[in-house]
């Protein structure tokens, strides 16, 4: 033996230990959601949390869809306690454990989101078709700690506020749509998209009613975002959710029109909406789009009318006598 070690070592390894190592260059790839959440160490539902909320900025992929920058990941881990930090700050509960964390009774909870002073940041549709919301504990934590909200915690709730619950109210539909429109407008590009985001809300009817012209209309529902999948498409479970991200307030509705009319205004100074182009023929005069007109040729070049010999009845005649004749005849 020469006393020399030959050391093997793995391609498929080294690929993998340079892969994992960022360079420069790598900054800038763009990196998938499934895959951004194994990075950060979040389950898909957390990261989509995360990206509602803005913790974690998305950018238009090329192919679609949005991916999460190379550069992102590098900045969250550098963060002071990535990765529970960034996990506790998406951390969601339901009814039951957000009325313990804030040390009141599922029923006063309740009351309270259906006020509008818990806002819903997700939901899913359990097995018997109910709404189920879920809540950011960070949120519910900080409204227990405000010692303003201690009299809504404790005790009777001001009159006003039991009678609006008496009619009916609950505005928690609302309250996570106002967090929907906000992470659209967030991760809108341009004026175009931030109208879509507006539209987003309403149904088709008061869409129609607010943007008159088709174009636009067409525009707008190219560029809005689809709400968030809940079951097969056609299910009860995704029904549930499409009423859910539809605006059915007449105040919401009103203000949703109001602010669409104002981004499409934006829209319109940037960039009109795309339209068919004209065909080449109707841009031209009517005289000019049907050609020139032919030169009738000179009368002497028809052929002459077939004359009647002098004293021949003419057809008409001829009938008129033929039927005195058969007249005479009978």
């Amino acid at each position: 033996m020469s006393g020399r070690t030959t050391t093997y070592q793995d391609p498929a390894a080294t690929e993998r230990i340079s892969a994992a190592r960022p360079t420069p260059a790598g900054r800038h790839t763009l990196i998938t959601r499934s895959g951004a959440a194994r990075e950060l160490g979040l389950k898909p539902s957390e990261l989509y949390i995360a990206v509602e909320l803005g913790r974690v900025r998305t950018v238009p992929a090329p192919a679609g869809g949005r991916h999460v920058p190379r550069a992102e990941i590098e900045r969250l881990r550098g963060e002071e306690g990535f990765p529970q930090s960034l996990r506790e700050s998406v951390a969601t509960v339901g009814t039951t454990r957000g009325a313990a964390l804030m040390g009141v009774a599922k029923a006063r909870f309740t009351r309270l989101a259906r006020l509008g002073l818990l806002a819903p940041v997700t939901f899913y549709v359990n097995r018997y078709r109910a709404v189920v919301w879920l809540y950011l504990a960070d949120e519910l934590r900080q409204f227990a700690a405000d010692g303003r909200n201690a009299p809504l915690l404790k005790g009777p709730l001001p009159g006003e506020k039991r009678e609006r619950l008496d009619t009916g109210l609950d505005l928690r539909p609302r309250t996570w749509r106002g967090r929907q429109l906000a992470s659209m407008l967030r991760q809108a590009d341009d004026p175009w998209a931030r109208a879509a985001a507006v539209a987003s809300l309403l149904d088709p009817v008061h869409l129609s009613r607010t943007v008159r012209d088709p174009y636009e209309r067409s525009r707008l529902n190219r560029l809005r975002r689809q709400p968030p999948g809940h079951g097969l498409p056609g299910s009860p479970a995704a029904r549930i959710a499409a009423d859910l991200a539809t605006a059915d307030d007449p105040q919401e509705i009103e203000w949703l029109q109001a602010e669409l009319l104002r981004a499409l205004a934006a829209a319109r100074e940037q960039r009109p909406a795309p339209r068919p182009k004209p065909h080449p023929a109707a841009c031209r005069p009517a005289r000019e789009a049907a050609g020139p007109r032919a030169a009738s040729p000179p009368a002497a070049s028809h052929p002459a009318a077939r004359q009647r010999p002098p004293g021949r009845p003419g057809p008409a005649r001829t009938r008129r006598v033929l039927s005195w004749f058969r007249r005479a005849g009978s």
